[in-house]
């Protein structure tokens, strides 16, 4: 007697956005995570995390994944605003090409991790974009980058409905973000750059001239 099929459980997928908020366009993975999560709603197989500059803390949730899709800023050497669509075995080999942040490195290191442990996802997709501004400390997305943002997130829905996890919209898609670092209050709260140094603490930088600095 034949047995009936099994139908195949779920993907446990991770979506998610790594980088620095701080730092210009470094801010993009974080960015289109939270986007993401505003305007849409997913089965409970699928987990939204911003991961920021987490780096190897980020293991456990990666180990427990099934799916892996994670936005990021990666120099690829392309005109600002590109988008690139990496899949599988090329994710960790584009995640450390070019390193902007320590978090890349960190994040390359936990995708090796993961794989010497036997848990790396067996499914892995990178969005990343050519980010064009780095160097301003405190600032936003750049408008060319922050332009991609629907298209990143239009990408991201065609491979959770791939793997089963189509998202539906959430009716208005207002921000629902109130804490100081949501795109709109961080806007709304930074400083002119008249007011505020954009390039990080001078005193970290030995730009004050001060005797002894090198």
């Amino acid at each position: 007697m034949n047995a009936f099929l099994q139908p195949s459980p779920p993907l446990r997928i991770l979506v998610l956005g790594i980088g620095n908020l701080l730092w210009a366009d470094e801010g993009f993975g974080v960015r289109a995570v939270e986007a993401l999560a505003t305007g849409w709603r997913f089965p409970d197989t699928v987990t939204l995390l911003d991961g920021g500059t987490q780096g190897l803390y980020l293991l456990p949730q990666v180990q427990e994944a099934d799916a892996l899709l994670v936005f990021d800023a990666i120099d690829y050497g392309d005109a600002p605003g590109t988008l690139r669509e990496v899949v599988d075995d090329a994710v960790p080999r584009f995640m450390g090409a070019k390193k902007m942040s320590l978090h890349q490195t960190g994040f390359q290191e936990v995708l090796s991790a993961a794989e010497l442990t036997g848990k790396l996802p067996g499914k892995l997709v990178l969005i990343g974009v050519q980010p064009e501004t780095l160097e301003d400390f405190g600032g936003s997305l750049s408008s060319v980058v922050r332009e991609k943002i629907p298209q990143t997130l239009e990408r991201a829905l065609h491979w959770l409905a791939q793997w089963n996890a189509p998202g539906e919209a959430k009716e208005g898609r207002c921000e629902n973000h109130t804490d100081a670092l949501s795109l709109a209050a961080y806007e709304a709260g930074r400083p002119a750059a008249s007011c505020a140094w954009r390039k990080g603490d001078a005193r970290f930088l030995n730009l004050l001239g001060e005797p002894g600095a090198s």
